[in-house]
C-alpha cells in the first residue's frame, strides 16, 4: 500500500482503544492483505437517520469500539451544545453489543451527561418506551435489528423537542443526523476523550411499567377469549421472548408455545441464515412447532423484537404466512373500528388499503416516507404502519414501531374471532369485499456492496422501460424531486395501466435494492395475483 495509506492505517492503531481490533488490522499488514484493509478503510462508517449499521471488523468503515467511541463522543457534543444531559442505553444481545454499550456510557459519563443503562438485553421498543417514561432527552439502542449475524449498529432516539421538532422520544431525522455526523467528524482521537465510570445501571422497574402499559391492549374481553387461543412464538434467536412472556401471561394469554430452539438469544443465529420474518424459509420452524402443538397462530419478532411477523392456519389445517399490508389491513381495520379520534397513517411503499379504511371510518390519514422516522413525527398517531412488518398500535407509550404490542392485538383478534368460529382470513376478506382486494409484493434484489446498490439505482434512474410485462407504464415519477409534498427520498415510483403502482428504492439498512407492486383488482384475489406473477420475473430482471 501507499505511505499515506499506511500511515492513515498506523494512525487509526495506535488510537484504537480494543486489542482485538488493533491485533486484527496488524495481522492485515503483515500478510499484506491488501482487499480488506481497503474494505475496513473506505470513510468512516455512514451515521445517518438510522444511526449506524455495518460489519463487526476493525477500522472505521466497520461496526467496533473506536467507531461506537467517536460515535458516542459526537453525539455528546451534540447534546451538550443544545442543553441536553439525560441519556439512556439499550442493547440486544449481537455480538459486540455488550462493549458497545459500555463505551457508549463511558464516553457520554466522562462527557458529563447524565448517563442510565437498561438491565440487560432487552427488545428496542423497550428503550423506546424509557425515553419517554424516564424524560431522557437521548436514547441510543445497540442493535442491528435482523441484518445478518456479522452486523450490528447504533439506533438514536430525542425525547423532546430539538431544533424545533417534537420527537415524544421517536428516532431522529434531519437535521439531527448531520448534525451528529459533523460532531462526530470532529473526533480525531479517543485516547484525548475522558472516559468515565459513574452512570446508573436501571433496574427492572422500568421493564415492568413497559409490560403494565403493554397489557392495556389485550382490553377488557381477554377473560372471555385468552383461553381460546394457541399461539406459537419463535424471537428468531433475539431478545423478544423474556418480555414477551410477560406480556402474554399478564393479559391472560397463557397457550403460549415457544420454538424452542430459537427462543434464546443466540447472536450466531443458526437456524437462520437471515434472521427476518419476511425472508424465505424464516418462518418453517415456527410453523412445524405450530403444526406439533396445535397453534392457531403463529408470531414471530425480529431479533430486537420491534417487528411483528405473523401466520394463520387455514381451514385445511395448511398455514400461511400473511404479507406486511395484509397485518396492517388487520390492525388498521380492527383500531378504525374501535377508534373515534386519531390518525392511520403509513409509508408510501405500503398498501393504500389503509388510506381507504380511514375514510370509511372517518379518521385522518397521513402518507410519510419510508421508516418509522417519519411516522412517529405524526400527532395523534392512533395507528401507523409499514409493510415491512412494522407496527405502532399505542404511540403514548412506544413511539416507533414495537412487535411486542402489536403480537398482543394481533392475538387478541385472533382469539375474538375464533370465539365467533372465524379466523383473520375472514376479517380480510371483508374488507376485500369492501373496497377491493390489494395484492402486494415484495421483491429484494441483494447487492455485493453499498456501491453496487447506487450504481444499480444509477442505471435505473437513466432508463425507464416503455412497458413491463405488457402493462404500459404511464408515469415514472422521481422521488428525489417530489411533488406530493413529502420530503425528497432517493426512489422512483411508476405507474402502469390497470392501476399497477410500483415503488423501486434502496434498503435503508442492508446492500439491498427493493422493489413495492400493488394491485387493485375488483374481480378478486385471482386476478390480481396473476398480474403479480407476470411482473415479477421481469421486474427481477430489470433489477440487475
Amino acid at each position: 500500500m501507499n505511505p499515506e495509506s499506511l500511515a492513515e492505517i498506523h494512525a487509526w492503531i495506535a488510537d484504537d482503544p480494543d486489542p482485538k481490533t488493533v491485533a486484527q488490522l496488524r495481522e492485515y499488514i503483515a500478510n499484506g492483505n491488501e482487499a480488506d484493509l481497503k474494505k475496513c478503510f473506505s470513510g468512516f462508517l455512514q451515521f445517518g437517520t438510522a444511526g449506524l449499521r455495518g460489519p463487526i471488523g476493525p477500522g472505521p468503515s466497520c461496526m467496533n469500539q473506536a467507531v461506537v467511541g467517536r460515535t458516542a463522543t459526537g453525539i455528546a457534543r451534540y447534546m451538550t451544545a443544545r442543553g441536553l444531559r439525560k441519556v439512556i442505553i439499550g442493547r440486544d444481545a449481537r455480538h459486540g453489543s455488550d462493549d458497545f454499550c459500555r463505551v457508549s456510557a463511558e464516553l457520554l459519563s466522562g462527557a458529563g451527561m447524565d448517563v442510565f443503562v437498561l438491565p440487560e438485553p432487552l427488545p428496542t421498543p423497550v428503550l423506546a418506551f424509557a425515553v419517554n417514561e424516564l424524560n431522557a432527552d437521548v436514547g441510543i439502542m445497540v442493535t442491528a435489528s435482523h441484518n445478518p449475524a456479522h452486523d450490528n449498529g447504533y439506533k438514536v432516539y430525542l425525547g423532546g423537542v430539538v431544533d424545533g421538532i417534537d420527537y415524544r422520544g421517536s428516532q431522529i431525522i434531519s437535521p439531527a443526523d448531520s448534525q451528529i455526523s459533523q460532531e462526530i467528524s470532529k473526533v480525531t482521537s479517543l485516547a484525548k476523550e475522558p472516559r468515565g465510570k459513574k452512570w446508573t445501571v436501571l433496574d427492572f422497574s422500568i421493564v415492568d411499567k413497559y409490560v403494565e402499559r403493554t397489557v392495556r391492549i389485550a382490553g377488557d374481553s381477554k377473560p372471555n377469549t385468552a383461553s381460546e387461543i394457541r399461539i406459537a412464538y419463535s424471537a428468531m434467536h433475539g431478545v423478544g421472548t423474556k418480555t414477551l412472556q410477560q406480556v402474554f401471561e399478564k393479559a391472560g394469554f397463557t397457550n403460549l408455545f415457544l420454538v424452542k430452539e430459537q427462543s434464546a438469544p443466540n447472536p450466531n443465529f443458526p437456524t437462520l441464515p437471515f434472521p427476518n420474518p419476511e425472508e424465505r424459509g424464516a418462518m418453517d420452524l415456527a410453523m412445524e412447532t405450530a403444526r406439533a402443538v396445535g397453534a392457531d397462530i403463529v408470531i414471530a419478532n425480529d431479533p430486537d423484537a420491534d417487528r411483528c411477523a405473523m401466520a394463520v392456519k387455514r381451514n385445511d389445517d395448511s398455514w400461511q404466512m400473511l404479507r406486511g399490508d395484509e397485518i396492517g389491513a388487520i390492525l388498521g381495520q380492527y383500531i378504525a373500528s374501535t377508534s373515534r379520534t386519531g390518525v392511520l397513517a403509513t409509508s408510501i411503499v405500503s398498501s393504500t388499503i389503509l388510506e381507504k379504511i380511514a375514510k370509511a371510518h372517518a379518521l385522518n390519514f397521513e402518507n410519510t416516507l419510508t421508516g418509522f422516522k417519519w411516522l412517529s413525527k405524526i400527532e395523534n398517531l392512533a395507528f401507523g404502519y409499514e409493510e415491512a412488518l412494522g407496527y405502532c398500535v399505542d404511540s403514548e407509550a412506544v413511539n416507533d414501531k414495537d412487535g411486542i404490542s402489536a403480537a398482543l392485538l394481533l392475538t387478541r383478534i385472533s382469539a375474538e374471532l375464533k370465539v365467533q368460529s372465524k379466523s383473520v382470513f375472514d376479517l380480510l376478506d371483508e374488507i376485500w369485499k369492501l373496497h377491493g382486494f390489494h395484492a402486494t409484493e415484495q421483491i429484494s434484489q441483494r447487492c455485493d456492496s453499498l456501491m453496487h446498490v447506487r450504481s444499480t439505482m444509477e442505471k435505473i434512474q437513466k432508463s425507464h422501460p416503455s412497458d413491463i410485462a405488457g402493462f404500459k407504464v404511464l408515469s415514472v415519477e422521481d422521488l428525489s424531486h417530489p411533488t406530493d409534498g413529502l420530503p425528497p427520498t432517493e426512489g422512483l415510483r411508476l405507474w402502469l395501466a390497470n392501476g399497477v403502482r410500483i415503488i423501486i428504492r434502496p434498503s435503508g439498512t442492508e446492500a439491498k435494492i427493493k422493489c413495492y407492486i400493488e394491485v387493485i383488482s375488483n374481480t378478486g384475489r385471482d386476478d390480481a395475483m396473476k398480474t403479480i406473477a407476470q411482473l415479477r420475473a421481469p421486474l427481477i430482471q430489470y433489477l440487475k
